[in-house]
């Protein structure tokens, strides 16, 4: 059995790479066009391959959040998929506080060409899609 890292190191990896793919096919959806790698290297003042980095490593960071903190919370609740929204909803949540303190640290951010609410959707259906990815990826590991 693999061990809780393991398992959040790959489930962070994968939710992240299909929360992303989630995000450039939005589009093709009627949702905005959105690039969480270039928006954290605009933030930052970072080239885009390091925002790439940035946001990998955030969804590592997260998966990890979720195998030791999250699974123990919600242990009354069965289903990993319902785990997994309520973990990405809590992520979304947290990323939108994030996006406002970088934004006052880092001299803000462009505004949005597309409908901010169109924006928060496509952000909370790509969230939600991480969150279940990582639940299904963590089963139980020791």
């Amino acid at each position: 059995m693999k061990t809780k890292f393991t398992q959040a190191l790959i489930g962070g990896i994968a939710a992240t790479l299909v929360m992303t793919m989630v995000m450039f096919i939005g589009p093709f959806m009627g949702l905005p066009k959105m690039n969480p790698a270039a928006m954290l290297s605009m933030m930052m003042g970072v080239p885009v391959f390091m925002g790439w980095g940035l946001h990998f490593m955030t969804g590592i960071i997260f998966a990890l959040v979720y195998v030791y903190l999250f699974v123990p919370l919600l242990k009354k609740v069965n289903s990993r998929v319902l785990k997994g929204i309520i973990f990405g909803f809590a992520v979304f949540v947290f990323a939108q506080i994030m996006i406002a303190v970088m934004s006052a640290l880092f001299g803000g951010m462009a505004s949005p060409e597309e409908s901010m609410l169109l924006m928060l959707i496509g952000s909370v259906f790509g969230h939600l899609i991480y969150g279940i990815v990582v639940a299904l990826f963590v089963q139980n590991a020791k």
